[in-house]
């Protein structure tokens, strides 16, 4: 490998992170004269080679595509394209895993910058750059566990005869605990959001480290915890509920909800660009909810995926049992609410309902608004001028009956260059983190440890919603688990975390299997008005998939073969 690959990747966006003057880039040498001697010198040299880093993060690819933690995996979307044979059960062993090379190939680079810097002669000088090299190697390895569970540990850059090319396997916490050691060793070591200088905005901070592991640790504790190791469990979801509890409490961050933009700042968090992107003209500027993400620009990194074009009301299909978990505005879920208005209408379903239900979906004969040149918002401000340029008025018989519209663009943007941020970690998150790791460690969660977490998420745009409480779920014959979830599946819906979910809490063997369903059809306007679905009808809602399975070995993805053909110590996962 290259030495310089680090330098040579990254070159390109140099400039959008802002850590190098266009003067300091054309002072540099010629690529072709750099050597060992001539880098690794100056913190500088530190910084942009970890900027290459920054490309790994997840980004719109990675929810829209085919990809270990996209919805379209689960039961909360369907797709134009049909079955997905990881949300049905049925794939099988591949050749080549890109998650496998990608990881891998991601973790040498990351060794090597370690390497280096461990013979640096004044170490703290570059701390910070090792501390963010060190939350992206925790960061591979938790794509890495998520995904095969144990696997080998791999701490230098590699070359054709090493001895760790032929290791086996390492278990599962092992992984575990050098995920948690780097991103402890670098929460030392970085700044709070506050203190990173405007030119630097965007780089990985102490509360993105925390938050991060909250992640991690909620993860790894419910999937411990449901598989039979308690005492392990309780230790994670302890670092789970300090993490979260210190992103909370060092007040760095807050929940998107401008004034100006009232209930829909729920919608324009999600399509916020530098251009005009929402009514109140709010730039990204605004946004402290965004604890770390994967920034763009239309003028300087635009996101090159057809965002809009694929979300609003097209490949992206959103299922019934996605939407029937809105709560209603008193609180409950809708077989409990006298506030539910059934399925009578088109749109009678979406009427007493939790606010985030309009935002993130299409209402049948609702005006909507893409990037397109003659469906683009005009005045912003839903007048005569913006319906006569909008996409028209939506048409849910179609797909599944429900259409997905977040992270779309209503502004005028050419496909592949909108420029919104795609958020690795967000604030809401981390409040949800905290709600549920308690409950889960503790089997309760007092009011007040609910009202400065998932409450501030439920109420954000449902203001006279009541808040989730001990009193509440007695009173209603609720259950405080499955509430929490609820908040979760809604408020992180088409982020990447479905998949994730349903495997850690260990019920993807009884929902994954369930078939596949739209809309209720029968007793319904979508009888007459969309009777050319009735073969697709089956106990009164359309279904669009059946026969699905799940077996235990599904929670983990197979070892592609050929790396045991490469290193037969490797072990195949369990039922593979």
């Amino acid at each position: 490998m290259n030495k310089y690959k680090i330098y040579l990747k990254f070159l390109g966006i140099i400039l959008l992170l802002g850590n190098f003057s266009c003067n300091q880039v054309l002072d540099m040498k010629p690529l072709n004269e750099i050597s060992d001697a001539d880098y690794w010198n100056t913190p500088d040299q530190y910084k942009l080679a970890t900027n290459e880093f920054y490309t790994y993060l997840r980004s719109f690819s990675d929810i829209l595509d085919d990809n270990p933690h996209s919805d379209r995996r689960t039961d909360f979307l369907y797709t134009r394209d049909g079955a997905n044979l990881f949300s049905n059960g049925s794939n099988t062993i591949p050749i080549s895993d890109g998650t496998w090379n990608t990881s891998y190939t991601r973790l040498r680079a990351i060794n090597y910058l370690l390497a280096k810097a461990s013979t640096y002669a004044k170490p703290a000088d570059i701390k910070v750059y090792v501390a963010e090299t060190k939350f992206f190697k925790a960061y591979i390895y938790f794509d890495l566990l998520q995904c095969f569970g144990g696997v080998p540990i791999v701490n230098s850059a590699l070359t054709t005869s090493s001895a760790e090319l032929q290791a086996p396997r390492n278990t599962r916490d092992e992984v575990t605990d050098l995920i948690i050691t780097n991103l402890e060793d670098a929460i030392a070591d970085l700044p709070v959001e506050s203190l990173i200088a405007a030119t630097d905005k965007g780089r990985v901070s102490k509360g993105a480290v925390q938050g991060f592991l909250s992640r991690v640790a909620l993860y790894e504790g419910t999937w411990q915890k449901y598989r039979g190791n308690a005492t392990r469990a309780a230790t994670l979801l302890d670092k789970a509920i300090t993490n979260s509890a210190a992103v909370i409490s060092s007040g760095e961050y807050q929940l998107f909800a401008p004034v100006a933009l009232g209930d829909s700042a729920q919608k324009y968090l999600f399509n916020l660009e530098n251009q005009q992107s929402n009514p109140a003209n709010i730039t990204k500027t605004v946004n402290k909810e965004y604890i770390l993400a994967n920034r763009y620009d239309q003028a300087i990194r635009q996101i090159r995926v057809n965002v809009s074009k694929q979300v609003i009301n097209n490949i992206q299909w959103p299922t019934k049992k996605f939407v029937d978990n809105y709560l209603c505005k008193d609180g409950l879920p809708i077989e409990k609410s006298p506030l539910f208005k059934g399925y009578s209408t088109t749109t009678s379903e979406f009427q007493n309902r939790d606010n985030r239900m309009r935002y993130n979906l299409l209402v049948d004969g609702q005006y909507h608004w893409t990037n397109q040149n003659q469906a683009s918002r005009v005045s912003w401000k839903s007048d005569a001028a913006d319906i006569a340029n909008s996409n028209g008025k939506y048409n849910s018989a179609q797909n599944s009956g429900y259409a997905n519209q977040k992270w779309g663009a209503e502004r005028k943007v050419l496909d592949l260059e909108e420029g919104q941020d795609f958020p690795v970690i967000r604030y809401a998150e981390i409040l949800l983190n905290f709600a549920e790791a308690t409950f889960e460690k503790n089997n309760t969660i007092s009011d007040a440890d609910l009202d400065k977490s998932l409450n501030l998420v439920r109420t954000r745009v449902n203001k006279t919603m009541p808040k989730l409480s001990t009193g509440f779920v007695s009173a209603n014959a609720l259950d405080m688990l499955a509430e929490i979830r609820r908040e979760r599946n809604i408020e992180l819906y088409f982020e990447g975390f479905r998949r994730d979910d349903v495997i850690r809490w260990k019920i993807a063997e009884t929902e994954l299997p369930k078939d596949i369903q739209g809309i209720t059809w029968t007793g319904t306007q979508y009888q007459t008005r969309w009777a050319g679905i009735s073969g697709q009808v089956f106990g009164g809602v359309l279904r669009l998939e059946t026969g699905r399975k799940w077996a235990d070995k599904n929670y983990l993805l197979p070892i592609p073969s050929q790396q045991i053909q490469l290193n037969p110590n490797l072990t195949q996962n369990p039922g593979w």
